[in-house]
């Protein structure tokens, strides 16, 4: 048993295993969060039947879509239409695998770890466009080609995003990014002097790849039905809202790494706080910024998310990363 618990192995694949668990079980209490944050929001108490406050409302709606008919159109190709959910979900779990959440909770430290991150994030994409195609739905289609427009455009922003992050750090590893920000909030790279307009476009970015109002124009109902999972229905339909939860946990951690120092305390007095508590803190910070702004923005046009992305957001990377370089040159 000693030397099981000393094999480098058994602690890759025991935090491997508990990088899938967390991405499984979080969605749950998030679901409840989001309705809790909704009716504060539009002044209405929100789930109140199941359980204390509806807490148990999440594993109703579970049992719910568990005990639904699984139903698969006449003409869809059966085998990608079934593969769809898990490969939009898979990639979102692998990320986790280069997020350290403290500077010892990681399943792997990577030296390429931002391009790790950056490459596997737009794999997800493949299962949206395989659920819209594979359903032989004119809508679901609309819907996984809008969704593939719509993450080639942000996918470019982003990525100018974190390059001024990368080049403040002079570093790809996760880890020395977080370190370059440690010493107090005035560190961080969301403060004014460093990576703050990296900030503003990643999280819109974020929201965009995440298909979050107010960009969720693959799944706008009044156009596409549901879009690319308007034939879907039971756990396959649960498992693309499982996806979508994954990926705002994802891109919230990535903040919380890149933005917010990690898991370094705010101020020197606080470093005796675990470092993980800061690192959870933070990411359920920017997960409360994705509800927040989905129940207060309306949904864009596709037109308007388009001329966002490559005349505005795109633009205003490229002038970030010239500005980053000669700070950085400078200084």
């Amino acid at each position: 048993m000693e030397a099981l618990l000393a094999s480098d192995i058994f602690w890759v694949v025991f935090k491997s295993f508990l990088a899938v668990a967390i991405i499984f079980g979080l969605p749950l209490p998030f679901t409840w969060l989001e309705r809790k944050i909704a009716g504060h929001i539009q002044v209405r108490p929100g789930p109140m039947r199941v359980g204390f406050h509806g807490v148990l409302q999440p594993i109703a709606d579970g049992l719910k879509l568990f005990l639904k008919e699984d139903i698969i159109p006449t003409g869809a190709d059966k085998f990608l239409f079934k593969a769809a959910p898990f490969m939009a979900l898979i990639p979102y779990i692998a990320i986790f695998v280069a997020i350290p959440m403290s500077d010892e909770a990681y399943v792997s430290n990577m030296d390429i770890g931002v391009l790790y991150v950056l490459a596997i994030g737009g794999l997800s994409i493949y299962g949206i466009i395989m659920g819209g195609w594979a359903s032989n739905s004119k809508y679901a289609l609309l819907g996984g080609l809008r969704a593939a427009a719509q993450m080639i455009s942000y996918e470019v922003a982003m990525g100018f995003a974190v390059i001024g992050v990368i080049m403040m750090a002079q570093s790809l590893n996760m880890q020395d990014i977080v370190l370059a920000q440690q010493g107090g909030f005035l560190n961080w790279n969301i403060m004014p002097h460093k990576q703050l307009i990296a900030f503003f476009i990643f999280m819109v970015a974020g929201f965009a790849e995440a298909n979050r109002i107010p960009f969720d124009i693959p799944e706008g109902e009044g156009e596409l039905g549901a879009g690319f999972h308007t034939e879907y229905s039971g756990m396959r339909f649960a498992l693309f809202a499982l996806a979508e939860y994954a990926a705002m946990i994802s891109i919230s951690a990535l903040a919380a790494v890149l933005f917010l120092g990690g898991w370094t305390s705010p101020v020197g007095f606080l470093d005796f706080v675990p470092g993980i508590v800061w690192f959870v803190l933070k990411t359920l910070f920017m997960v409360y910024l994705f509800m927040w702004t989905r129940f207060t923005w309306p949904r864009y046009r596709y037109d308007q998310l388009m001329t966002l992305g490559w005349k505005f957001l795109i633009p205003l990377g490229v002038a970030n990363v010239l500005i980053t370089g000669l700070f950085v040159i400078d200084f």
